[in-house]
């Protein structure tokens, strides 16, 4: 659930900045970009949260 919902915000938010850049610049809104940069934005999202330690970092003594 947690790629989907990912995929879901990511998609939403880069679409809604990729129409507001497009409207900004006067050029034609081309909705498949915004589907490709979200899928390349999930991809990163889930290597860095697999990098990224879940717990506490140790404590040095």
């Amino acid at each position: 659930m947690q790629y989907i919902g990912t995929f879901l915000w990511s998609f939403l938010l880069i679409s809604l900045v990729n129409y507001v850049v497009s409207a900004v610049q006067n050029v034609p809104f081309d909705f498949m970009i915004g589907v490709y940069i979200s899928v390349g934005v999930s991809i990163l999202i889930f290597v860095m949260s697999a990098i990224i330690p879940e717990g506490p970092a140790p404590e040095k003594h």
